[in-house]
């Protein structure tokens, strides 16, 4: 069987390598790595399709070590340790370090990271890990401090293009076809930097038109922007599937909330990127109407954080059903809007006197905390004073919205703050 074109036309040296100039350049990291014949372990993090994989084979190829891959999508602690075991063994006939490449390693929890740990401190192996995640938030810091981080760059448009006219050229399947690209436009803005949709892409269409075969942007349109080729969780299609969600749930639709969901699960989208998104939505769109939703958006991504799939896909229901049925209200998400973009407009207004802290001598006699009423010794522990800048008294940012929770604050308000909620 004849492995697709993005397989077929897979880098075989450093030389044949298209892209990351900045690492790879005079002065990038890994050139120095490979003059000095040194490999450390890597977090090599980037969008879809800028060459992750190609590269890590690459380096072990160039510096001659043994290669192990495993996804972190469907492998577990005890993979890990298998592999870890098989790699020990080999260093003692081959004293050769294995280099153990994970995919998409932001999608192992901290119990399966953690099992990775020591190897790589004693340097059984060399970790090269790749993510599209920001591995801040997804790699756990001990990792972090033991490998050098590598962010690689999505193809530019003069990339893209030479790794179209090197596959018509040198692809035993192409080369064999009366095939040229007359207009690029449509071709980059469908791969988006991604250089394996684009060889799907041209795969595509050269499977599909008759000789000779004219690739204009009309063309690529009329043939690509109703396959599903196009639709992995990097293009357009992801973003329309969160968006239904999100507002779904906003629109308080269980239903259909719990539907998007399914489509985000079945397409293999991260499990911790729609915890986050849920929890966003606890405080934009209920907040103050239902403050335990916060609660449990953050604890649901505590727990997809420990369990992971299949089992993640359990508590990511529940809350998504809990927040559709819950109240709404966005009263907290305008008020923080309409105060940022004041202060903007206003700059920074000095502190007032009676609200500094004097914590030196100089500072009592310049007069810092005069006149400050400590809520503590009035009644109901309120006393009625100016809390903004001068010339800013009466400012209103938050405006209770109608629901059961927020009608009480507003009953409050109307009471301490007669000049501002009438």
């Amino acid at each position: 069987m004849l492995s697709p074109l993005a397989e077929r036309m897979r880098p075989r040296t450093i030389e044949e390598y298209i892209g990351q100039g900045k690492l790879l350049g005079r002065n990038g990291f890994l050139n120095k790595c490979i003059k000095e014949k040194f490999l450390p372990s890597l977090i090599l993090w980037g969008p879809p399709g800028v060459g992750k994989t190609t590269l890590a084979l690459l380096l072990s190829k160039y510096f001659d070590l043994p290669f192990k891959q495993i996804s972190a999508i469907n492998a577990g602690v005890k993979d890990i340790r298998e592999v870890i075991k098989a790699a020990k063994e080999s260093n003692l006939f081959s004293r050769k370090k294995t280099i153990l490449f994970i995919d998409e390693i932001h999608r192992f929890n901290k119990s399966q990271q953690d099992a990775l740990l020591a190897s790589v401190e004693k340097g059984e192996i060399t970790l090269i890990g790749a993510t599209t995640e920001n591995p801040s938030f997804e790699v756990i810091p001990a990792l972090i401090s033991r490998s050098q981080v590598l962010v690689l760059e999505a193809h530019s448009p003069t990339e893209m293009k030479l790794i179209v006219e090197r596959a018509i050229e040198h692809d035993e399947q192409l080369n064999k076809l009366d095939i040229k690209v007359e207009e690029y436009e449509k071709m980059m803005l469908y791969a988006g930097g991604d250089a394996r949709k684009l060889l799907n892409i041209l795969e595509l269409l050269s499977n599909s038109l008759a000789e000779p075969i004219r690739i204009t942007n009309g063309i690529v349109e009329e043939n690509i922007q109703n396959n599903t080729i196009m639709f992995d969780k990097s293009g357009e299609e992801h973003y329309n599937i969160i968006s239904a969600f999100i507002k779904s749930i906003r629109g308080s639709n269980p239903n259909a909330a719990v539907y998007w969901l399914a489509r985000l699960l079945v397409g293999g989208e991260d499990v911790k990127f729609i915890a986050r998104r849920l929890i966003i939505l606890a405080a934009e769109d209920i907040g103050l109407a239902n403050p335990n939703a916060m609660l449990l958006a953050n604890a649901c991504f505590d727990a997809v954080n420990k369990i992971g799939m299949p089992e993640a896909r359990i508590p990511l229901s529940e809350v998504t059903i809990y927040l559709a049925n819950s109240p709404k209200s966005n009263s907290a998400y305008v008020a923080i809007n309409q105060a940022m973009a004041h202060v903007k407009e206003s700059g920074a207004l000095p502190v007032p006197l009676h609200l500094r802290n004097a914590s030196t001598k100089l500072m009592k006699q310049l007069g810092y905390g005069d006149n400050y009423k400590y809520s503590h010794n009035y009644k109901n522990n309120f006393s009625e004073q100016n809390y903004f800048p001068e010339g800013f008294q009466h400012q209103v940012y938050y405006q209770p919205a109608e629901n059961v929770s927020e009608k009480k604050y507003m009953e409050m308000l109307k009471n301490r703050w007669k000049n501002d909620y009438k």
